[in-house]
């Protein structure tokens, strides 16, 4: 459930995390899934479906957006700049930005965008999870985007084993020198709260981490997914 705290601004919950105040109703956990997983599509893979102009650096009018949204989806009739402006600020990994009435995600994209991030505070190690299939040609060539245009890595081995979840039961988690590439001048860029893009990862920053490594991973898992 969305509200909004009049003292500390908008939440994900029943209550306000600061002051337990219950704060205005604004969106059901239901709505909130819809809405979210349509921006995410608009702004990561099919802006063209809503006829929005998205410019080189991945940012779309939010009014337009809205616009776009209720005229296919009258049942959003009540959709505000306020409603975007908290799915945004609340959500729980950081995908998304929104500044001066437009908005865009920070990864995750299927077409070619010019992300302008921050590329400060990068930690020395970051993960990739891999299937045992392909980890031997990840580790002799390289880790390269596959469905996505950049690589993305995960601030933990932990992340990186509950994204790698996904594709396979028990993954391989890759660690990735950071700390190397950088001092090798390779860009790394901070997309959100977890998750770090680069354009590749070259095979000589990359080692497989061991099985006693991982030990008690599974238990610290969310299930979560990027």
């Amino acid at each position: 459930m969305l509200r909004e705290c009049q003292e500390h601004g908008y939440f994900r919950g029943e209550v306000c995390p600061v002051c337990n105040a219950e704060g205005k109703f604004l969106m059901s956990d239901r709505e909130v899934d819809q809405v979210g997983r349509t921006i995410a599509g608009v702004l990561r893979h099919f802006p063209e479906r809503f006829n929005l102009k998205m410019d080189h650096r991945g940012w779309v009018d939010v009014r337009e957006f809205i616009n776009a949204l209720t005229e296919r989806q009258p049942r959003y009739h009540w959709l505000r700049v306020h409603h975007i402006v908290a799915l945004v600020q609340t959500d729980p990994k950081g995908r998304y930005q929104i500044s001066n009435g437009r908005m865009r995600a920070t990864y995750g994209h299927s077409f070619e965008v010019e992300l302008d991030l921050p590329t400060d505070n990068i930690p020395d190690k970051l993960y990739y999870p891999a299937t045992e299939e392909e980890t031997a040609i990840l580790l002799e060539n390289g880790i390269k985007p596959a469905d996505r245009r950049m690589v993305h890595l995960s601030k933990t081995a932990a992340d990186a084993y509950s994204a790698g979840r996904v594709r396979t039961e028990k993954p391989v988690i890759l660690e990735i020198s950071a700390s190397d590439m950088i001092n090798g001048e390779i860009v790394i860029q901070r997309a959100g709260k977890t998750v770090f893009i680069t354009k590749e990862v070259p095979p000589e920053f990359v080692r497989r981490m061991g099985e006693e490594e991982l030990e008690g991973l599974e238990e610290t898992l969310t299930g979560d997914v990027d």
